[in-house]
């Protein structure tokens, strides 16, 4: 069988899939067939409102706590990341100075690049050291 396609829902889809599982007098197994979806899925989506409206159990987190934990925990992977580069000294001179490196034909503006994509470069590598 093949595996099925990663698909994203709205937020509004998923609250009118939960309210059907709340009010419908049919079983969830019965409610995600209908949607098409994964029966786990859908419990999870209700699990989800339950916690949102306060009604879960004691320290599960809601979904705008999850957004921002996901947020938290990729900025400190960066920051670990630039500070890795850091402690091996690998850092080019011009960036340590603020000064502007050269593009290149990666595609992206020199501002959108992190920072620890510039202590990658191999041609810059060790130009802080000489």
């Amino acid at each position: 069988m093949a595996k099925r396609q990663r698909r994203k829902f709205t937020d509004e889809y998923k609250a009118e899939a939960v309210r059907l599982v709340r009010e419908g007098g049919t079983s969830i197994r019965q409610i995600s067939r209908d949607l098409d979806l994964t029966e786990s899925s859908l419990r999870n989506w209700v699990k989800q409102a339950e916690i949102d409206a306060g009604k879960g159990p004691s320290g599960a987190l809601t979904t705008d706590e999850l957004a921002e934990l996901r947020r938290l925990r990729r900025e400190v992977k960066l920051l670990r990341m630039e500070r890795e580069v850091l402690k091996n000294d690998r850092v080019p001179a011009p960036l340590l100075l603020g000064q502007k490196l050269p593009q290149c034909s990666v595609g992206l503006t020199q501002e959108a690049r992190p920072f620890a994509y510039w202590c990658r470069l191999s041609p810059l590598k060790n130009m802080a050291r000489g």
